[in-house]
């Protein structure tokens, strides 16, 4: 479904990715896992259209679609959650929600979608009209997920999604994703927490300083010794 070759960005004149190549295909779940710092933000945003490439491709469907705009890309099936989750803390969270359908014009199937959601994410049945500011880490990080989904994704790009989550709370969010991937979109997810990653990914790819240093299945690189040492302390 997507594939990026060789990837370059750069602040100013300095290189915060050099050379990243990866692929997700349809139906799977892929993770980019890295210190802080090690370009995946930065790779997740390329992929958007929110960072310009310097140097690179990214195909979807085999098309080109490095020069499009962010907002050409969502219609095409790609939507990102965004680390932080950059909600509008003072509209309602149904607002929030209907924001995510701006580049879709079906409204019946818009309400439609908004309905889907909250069978995804149940407590957001009575929380419709409240602030989105006023909710706790957690359940903002579900509405920007369910955001994101109002775009009818077929590719969701998910950046930190336990990013400041109570623990308690994060085991909840992977579940999530991994129902949502069942549902049958796929997902390249950017995450610190390694383990939870490998353990809900079918591949992985792993990002150290801007370039990658291994890939493969999730599963295989959660026993490799280079994630166990770098990664997880063993």
């Amino acid at each position: 479904m997507l594939r990026a070759r060789s990837l370059r960005v750069c602040y100013g004149r300095v290189p915060a990715v050099h050379d990243v190549s990866l692929s997700v295909d349809a139906g799977q779940i892929v993770a980019v896992v890295g210190a802080n710092g090690a370009g995946k933000s930065t790779v997740l945003r390329a992929l958007a259209g929110l960072n310009r490439l310097d140097a690179g491709a990214i195909e979807l469907d085999g098309r080109r679609v490095d020069g499009l705009r962010a907002d050409q890309r969502v219609p095409l099936g790609i939507s990102l959650v965004p680390e932080g989750r950059h909600l509008f803390p003072r509209l309602s969270v149904q607002r929030n929600l209907e924001l995510g359908a701006f580049t879709r014009h079906d409204r019946a199937e818009v309400a439609a979608s908004l309905e889907r959601v909250v069978e995804i994410f149940p407590f957001l049945k009575d929380r419709r009209q409240q602030a989105a500011g006023t909710l706790s880490g957690g359940e903002q990080q579900m509405v920007a997920i369910a955001r994101g989904l109002m775009s009818r994704p077929r590719l969701l790009l998910l950046d930190e999604p336990s990013w400041g989550i109570a623990p308690m709370l994060v085991a909840r969010i992977f579940e999530t994703i991994a129902a949502i991937n069942r549902s049958g979109v796929a997902i390249l997810l950017v995450e610190q927490n390694v383990k939870r990653a490998l353990s809900v990914a079918h591949r992985a790819t792993v990002i150290q300083t801007g370039r990658v240093v291994a890939e493969g299945a999730a599963g295989e690189l959660l026993r490799s010794d280079l994630v166990r040492q770098a990664y997880l302390g063993l």
